[in-house]
């Protein structure tokens, strides 16, 4: 064998093979085989032609008229200014700078303002409406002693105007899947720089290619096969292509379905329409769970103006953040950004996009992004969710989260703050004095407008940002005595019965039910109370004579009458159920008080005004809808009954934050072993509940006054409600009454007290009138309320000044 491969051997060793090899065989087969081939690379070139046609028709679609996934704008109330309007010169400028005004020394440019000797001089932006555009103006707003006393339209001519409407706040979104957002923008109003700025650091030959750069594709595969890590050599039509279509995966298979797709953009479309899709759809940053698109959004989110008002520098600092907002993020790594926002400016240098001096400008600046907290979709993840809901009943989830829509809402930013923070400094400040573990307690707020039922604030829960659960629309809890209203009014609605001085037995009380235990009620303070006046009942919220008079109606009678007041759920059967022995949401129980406040009229909550499309054509109003469902002249009985408890009952150290002018009706709750503490309560504007429990449901330790009551008086403080003055029903008459006799006295008699009857219900034997009325003969009712309940009391101290007469307290 060696031999064989040695000499002269070695030179005819190719004829040898050559003569060797079975050609005719390898013909034969090669015959056989190559139709096959022939086949399989007809159907391979079949399928990528069908690839290829499918990626045609997906891009086409997906860009005929460049329709991108816009989510629902929601805004706040639109602010109305009026002469006479309660409002202070801090309060208006507090609304201007919520909505991205800026002081300026004269107010020239949309959105600015300042101060003048007696008010603000601003200038406002145009703003699409409901009911059409309404353009910017120059305006001057003067005020004296809290309120609105003149409003002009500045001009060659001042000109005096009757009311304004400002610019409604933007308070969130509902976005698609991804919590995408974006501004979306016209290719004309972007400015030159921002382009060349785009084009010198991005893809220089942008406007001389086909889609793709050719070297930077072999540049970035020889990396690739080499073992280097996987790059990209991406121009601006891939990179849309990459964010429009394609995940973010980074492998060949999907470098070369980008590529394909690019060159079919190209084909299809002008280079103006895939920048300005470009401009549109770039991810620049990240606003906690809200995501944030395009340079007209980003502009807003970094800088706080429109991107046609942006310097040259501001312009680079976005551009730089294209190749990664996270790491060129400006806020959370300036230097970071600073020093890519100077490559971009000398990539701009030389293309001779900017001159050197301009560079040497721009570049000596500092970044002056706005400091902004991350708020997410929105800042009232509450008050959206109810908003949501509420569109769910009308419109497809995916219209929602596509069209565009604008949401006109009732959310009225400055009572919903004083709302927060009322919830969380009370719950902390009672936390600390009763020395309970920081975080146990929890609570919601709902306050409505009394007579629109227009939804004002919503917090559901102590951590008003977390959008987790939402107590005030999914807390279930007992309300306890806030259902005694319902058991009171159905009594006087009953005139020839039952007047407020109608005495009531609370005497023990034993209740038998077929397939129930005995049921023995007890007061609160755990004794009885003999024969109680009915306002008397409902002003101390005694048990056993309220349940005595529910009984005596009869439970269903009672129960019957919650779904005409709003509450769609009945509760059990029961006796017990007379005393809120059933569960609502803080929702719920405003809907209920809502239509004490309103005179006896059903108006349904709602958190949404008007809805417009993308483009400002009207779609959907949502009107105020009030059904009358009880007599005026009961519920403004059981109003003044409501203002007892205020003034005299369970809820007179209210009277710590409000003055008595105010009159505020309202009622506490506190359930079975302190696990649920309430205050419904409404004045002449605002209708509000409030809740403070546990989540685990465990004693709170806290009954009505001392949790949610504290909470409720420090938030109405806060907002300043106008007095509850309702308007006295044709039936109601006011008759002088001797308090301790329960007899008429005469019209002169200063020791008697005037007190509201249905017409021929009123006591007719007339009592002598006494010659002096003396502390004696007041009523002696106080509680003692813990000093942690109340601000500036001490231990023991009785709350409301000097003892007098409830009723002449109410009435007089």
């Amino acid at each position: 064998m060696l031999r064989f491969f040695s000499g002269k051997n070695m030179t005819k060793l190719p004829s040898i093979l050559w003569h060797k090899i079975p050609w005719n065989k390898f013909r034969s087969s090669f015959r056989g085989h190559g139709k096959a081939l022939r086949v399989t690379a007809l159907l391979l070139l079949l399928g990528l032609s069908a690839y290829i046609f499918y990626l045609d028709v997906t891009i086409r679609a997906a860009f005929e008229g460049r329709k991108f996934a816009l989510p629902a704008r929601v805004y706040g109330r639109a602010l109305e200014v009026y002469p006479g309007l309660k409002l202070t010169p801090a309060q208006f400028a507090e609304e201007l700078q919520a909505l991205g005004f800026h002081q300026q020394p004269e107010p020239n440019e949309a959105a600015t303002y300042k101060y003048t000797l007696n008010g603000i001089e601003f200038t406002t932006r145009d703003f699409v409406f409901w009911d059409g555009l309404q353009p910017a103006q120059r305006l001057r707003i003067e005020f004296a002693d809290g309120r609105v006393t003149l409003l002009q339209q500045r001009g060659s001519t001042d000109i005096d105007l009757p009311i304004l409407r400002t610019e409604p706040p933007l308070i969130g979104g509902i976005y698609p899947g991804h919590n995408e957002d974006r501004a979306l923008l016209k290719l004309e109003q972007v400015p030159q720089p921002l382009i060349d700025a785009l084009i010198s650091i991005e893809d220089r030959k942008y406007y001389s290619h086909w889609g793709i750069d050719p070297r930077g594709i072999a540049r970035a595969l020889y990396k690739t096969l080499s073992g280097q890590r996987i790059e990209g050599g991406s121009t601006l039509t891939q990179q849309l292509i990459k964010n429009f279509f394609l995940t973010s995966e980074r492998t060949l298979t999907r470098k070369a379905t980008e590529v394909l797709m690019a060159l079919l953009l190209e084909l299809h479309y002008s280079k103006d329409e895939i920048l300005e899709t470009y401009l549109n759809e770039i991810f620049l940053g990240q606003d906690a769970s809200r995501a944030i698109h395009g340079f007209g959004l980003a502009s807003h989110f970094y800088f706080d103006r429109p991107l046609e008002r942006l310097e040259l520098h501001e312009i680079a600092t976005l551009v730089g953040m294209v190749k990664g907002p996270g790491v060129y993020d400006p806020r959370n790594k300036p230097d970071n950004a600073l020093k890519r926002r100077n490559i971009v400016l000398q990539e701009m240098v030389k293309l001779n996009a900017i001159t050197q001096a301009q560079f040497v400008e721009a570049r000596q600046k500092p970044l002056g992004v706005i400091h902004r907290p991350p708020a997410g979709t929105s800042p009232y993840p509450a008050f959206l969710q109810l908003v949501h809901r509420q569109l769910q009943r009308d419109y497809r989830e995916e219209d929602l989260r596509s069209e565009g829509l604008r949401i006109f809402t009732t959310l009225d930013p400055r009572t919903q703050r004083h709302a927060e923070q009322a919830l969380a400094s009370r719950l902390l400040q009672i936390e600390r004095a009763r020395k309970i573990p920081a975080n146990t307690l929890e609570g919601a707020v709902v306050i409505s407008s009394t007579q629109h039922g227009e939804v004002q604030a919503l917090v559901g829960g102590r951590e008003a940002r977390y959008a987790g659960f939402n107590r005030a629309l999914d807390a279930q809890r007992q309300v306890g005595s806030l259902a005694k209203p319902i058991v009171f009014l159905t009594a006087l609605e009953n005139s020839s019965r039952y007047t407020l001085l109608t005495p009531l037995d609370d005497s023990p009380l034993v209740w038998r039910e077929r397939g129930t235990a005995d049921w023995k009620p007890q007061n609160y303070d755990h004794k009885f109370h003999g024969q109680v006046a009915l306002y008397t009942a409902l002003a101390n919220s005694y048990n056993v004579s309220t349940a005595r008079l529910g009984i005596d109606l009869g439970i269903d009678t009672i129960l019957d009458k919650l779904p005409k007041y709003g509450i769609e759920r009945r509760p059990p059967p029961f006796a017990s159920s007379l005393l809120g022995a059933f569960e609502l949401s803080p929702l719920e129980v405003t809907q209920l008080y809502q239509t004490f406040a309103d005179g006896g009229f059903r108006t349904p909550l709602r958190a949404i005004r008007e809805i417009v499309t993308a483009e400002g054509k009207p779609l959907q109003r949502y009107p105020l809808n009030v059904e009358p469902v009880a007599a005026a002249a009961p519920v403004y009985l059981l109003t003044a009954a409501l203002q007892g408890v205020v003034r005299e009952g369970t809820a007179r150290a209210l009277t710590n934050w409000l003055p008595a002018e105010v009159a505020a009706a309202g009622k506490t709750g506190t359930t079975d072993d302190l696990r649920d503490s309430w205050f419904a309560g409404y004045t002449g504007d605002h209708v509000a509940v409030v809740w403070v429990g546990r989540d685990d449901n465990k004693s709170s330790g806290l009954t009505g006054a001392s949790g949610a009551l504290t909470v409720w008086g420090e938030m109405m403080k806060n907002i300043q409600p106008e007095p509850l003055q309702p308007a006295v029903p044709e039936e109601i008459e006011l008759v002088n009454i001797d308090p301790a006799g329960g007899l008429r006295y005469a019209e002169e008699c200063k020791a008697g007290v005037v007190m509201p009857f249905v017409r021929g219900t009123a006591p007719t034997e007339t009592a002598a009138c006494p010659v002096a009325l003396t502390d004696s003969n007041m009523a002696d009712d106080k509680e003692i309320i813990k000093a942690e309940d109340k601000p500036g009391a001490q231990p023991g101290t009785q709350t409301g000044g000097e003892k007098k007469n409830w009723l002449q307290r109410l009435f007089n």
